[in-house]
């Protein structure tokens, strides 16, 4: 990886009706955002599930997002493997970012690349035409996730302050 690539997120957003410098994962999700006992058993739902409280933050109608990720998902699956997901998607009507998590502790087969199940999802939309903050995002999440204790220490969570804290910890020494 670049050493450019390591460092901080450092992009102006529009986010909540105003400019924000975008730097941490924090600075964009949201405590309602967070749902720590999906039940859906399938793809289909828990996007659906997902994305029921980023259409209430945000006023965007529900099927319009869960439409876009699920078209998204017909392209390939979002399952990254090692029991993560990162639904994600563009929506040109969207104007701010929105970011969702979820917790599967059965897991849900997402359809991943390493066909095990999938317990901790990030879930992102974007404005169509914010393609550098879309994949600045997706590699930060990416990055975080890559370290086991990081995934472990959310899978124990148990209510949305402690996955805040928990995120909040990791997106400083990131």
């Amino acid at each position: 990886m670049k050493e450019q690539d390591e460092k901080p997120l450092k992009v102006l957003v529009f986010l909540r009706g105003r400019f924000i410098k975008f730097m941490k994962i924090l600075d964009v999700l949201e405590k309602d955002a967070i749902l720590l006992d999906l039940q859906a058993r399938d793809k289909k739902g828990v996007i659906e599930e997902l994305v029921t409280p980023l259409a209430s933050i945000s006023g965007v109608p529900y099927r319009d997002l869960a439409r876009v990720l699920l078209d998204r998902e017909r392209l390939g699956s979002t399952g990254i493997g090692g029991g993560i997901g990162i639904p994600h998607g563009k929506l040109k009507r969207l104007n701010s970012l929105m970011l969702g998590f979820g917790l599967s502790r059965s897991g849900v087969d997402f359809e991943s690349i390493d066909n095990l199940p999938t317990h901790i999802f990030f879930l992102l939309i974007t404005p169509e035409n914010s393609i550098d903050i879309h994949l600045k995002l997706l590699a930060r999440i990416s990055r975080i996730l890559k370290n086991d204790v990081f995934k472990d220490r959310l899978f124990q969570a148990e209510d949305p302050e402690a996955v805040i804290r928990i995120i909040g910890e990791e997106d400083e020494v990131s």
